[in-house]
């Protein structure tokens, strides 16, 4: 009875302990990090093809506005290489200040139109006391190409943006004109530039038509940090490489103040009526994608698509959502994030909802560097991420990373995986967009960060190595790996 008693106990201990089995037979997922330093001072930007193509015959680019062109690619390159004489380091910085003062105004900008009437969805005005507020307040994006701007195409560097609607270019003449890599552009010298009138439906567009004496359209943007431009909204052609698309509609600014680091303006593609996805969205069949390198891991372009070749490789699709209030942003829905292979307890999709007054939710930027979650989703997955990589140095804080890492001596790590959940898309972070070098001495960071704001961004640190694919004709976004090859 005794023997019978001790095998019942023996039993019990085996069932016992299999209940405590999985929490510790699944070892945490971790993936390799090859530790590469800031990204050094990049070369000069040049595009001599797009400089080729302003010598083609007229009758060859009429001949190229008037084909179905259904795609094109163009190449981008980081608002760095627009700046001269400064340590990666100082970039570094410069990039991070930038940041700071973007997200800062995307969250304030998202307050107030949630604070706005309902059913009203224009932009709230930004204190400028003549003409029109149109567009968006938070700088000027952090990639940028050339493009050709008028008959016959004067090339200039133009910022991208999908935080901003509005396409704008400085004109001569100028009242005030910050300082460009190029001439300023001459609408007198170019046979395809025409003004809009008041009466027009596409200066109804902007948020508040405003008038000039000679009843031309006016606009006006403003950005966060204080800078803006204004001018004769206008009609002009635009080539891209060899391809032209005529008629898109585009702010002439003759009073233009900031830093745009060179930039002769911006192209916006954001979900407003007004960006150039929307103007151009029959003809390249609301499609477009974009890839972002990582500069220190690739000396390959990152380039942006617009058309049918913007889905040419597989990607994972999350549905877009509508903001009632604010129409500019892409906004998906977030349902969780994993670290290490297990799913992140306290970070919930109610953390990232999106209601029906236009509060909280989570958008995709281009312009925004490092990721911001809301407080208590940073929180979960800062602690998460610090449990994961206990065997790693801490190092100090730096600016507004709160989790960094002392690698000095080492030139490869293991770190967690970490996941995004997308209703309906999974993605798998590389290891390289989530601890990031911040210093020449070895100390790399968490590149996530908390904002007090409702609104979380995806930014484009996240991004890097994915083609990132609005699809708008399908109402989605898709991320496709490896998609810069």
């Amino acid at each position: 009875m005794a023997r019978g008693k001790n095998a019942l106990l023996l039993l019990l201990s085996i069932f016992a302990a299999s209940l405590l089995l999985p929490a510790f037979s699944a070892p945490a997922q971790l993936q390799p990090l090859v530790l590469r330093p800031l990204p050094s001072r990049p070369a000069p930007a040049s595009w001599p093809e797009s400089e080729a193509a302003a010598s083609l015959s007229s009758e060859t680019e009429a001949e190229s506005d008037s084909a179905a062109t259904t795609s094109l690619s163009v190449e981008l390159q980081h608002v760095d290489a627009l700046s001269f004489n400064l340590t990666p380091q100082a970039l570094f910085h410069l990039r991070l200040q930038r940041d700071a003062s973007r997200v800062q105004s995307i969250s304030d900008l998202a307050v107030a139109a949630a604070a706005a009437p309902a059913g009203n969805v224009s932009r709230p005005r930004l204190g400028f006391s003549s003409s029109v507020v149109s567009g968006l307040a938070q700088g000027s994006g952090e990639y940028f190409t050339r493009l050709g701007v008028g008959t016959p195409p004067r090339y200039v560097y133009m910022v991208l943006d999908t935080g901003s609607d509005v396409v704008w270019i400085q004109c001569a003449p100028c009242r005030k004109c910050y300082s460009q890599t190029d001439p300023v552009f001459d609408p007198s010298k170019s046979t395809s530039f025409a003004a809009i009138p008041c009466s027009s439906p596409l200066c109804r567009r902007l948020d508040s038509p405003g008038c000039n004496q000679r009843r031309r359209c006016q606009y006006q943007v403003a950005y966060g940090d204080g800078s803006f431009t204004l001018g004769e909204f206008s009609s002009e052609t635009l080539t891209f490489r060899r391809t032209r698309v005529g008629r898109v509609a585009l702010g002439c600014g003759h009073d233009n103040e900031g830093l745009f680091i060179g930039a002769a303006g911006l192209l916006g593609l954001g979900r407003g009526r007004l960006s150039f996805p929307a103007q151009a969205g029959r003809r390249f069949n609301n499609k477009f994608s974009y890839c972002l390198v990582d500069r220190s891991a690739s000396s390959r372009p990152s380039s942006v698509i617009f058309g049918d070749n913007a889905l040419s490789r597989p990607a994972r699709f999350t549905k877009l959502l509508t903001n009632p209030k604010l129409d500019t942003f892409y906004y998906v829905e977030l349902l969780g994030m994993s670290v290490g292979g297990a799913r992140v307890r306290g970070i919930t999709a109610s953390l990232f909802k999106l209601d029906a007054a236009g509060n909280g939710g989570l958008i995709v930027d281009s312009g925004t560097s490092v990721t911001r979650l809301t407080r208590p989703a940073y929180n979960a997955l800062r602690d998460a991420f610090r449990a994961g990589a206990s065997g790693l140095k801490r190092a100090p804080d730096f600016s507004l990373f709160d989790t960094c890492f002392d690698l000095s001596g080492k030139t490869e790590v293991k770190v967690p995986t970490v996941v995004l959940h997308f209703r309906g898309a999974d993605v798998s972070l590389p290891a390289s967009n989530y601890l990031i070098a911040v210093d020449s001495q070895g100390t790399f960071c968490f590149a996530f960060a908390a904002t007090m704001s409702g609104l979380s961004i995806i930014g484009n640190i996240q991004q890097q190595g994915f083609r990132v694919v609005f699809d708008l004709a399908g109402s989605r976004v898709g991320f496709s790996p490896r998609g810069c090859a």
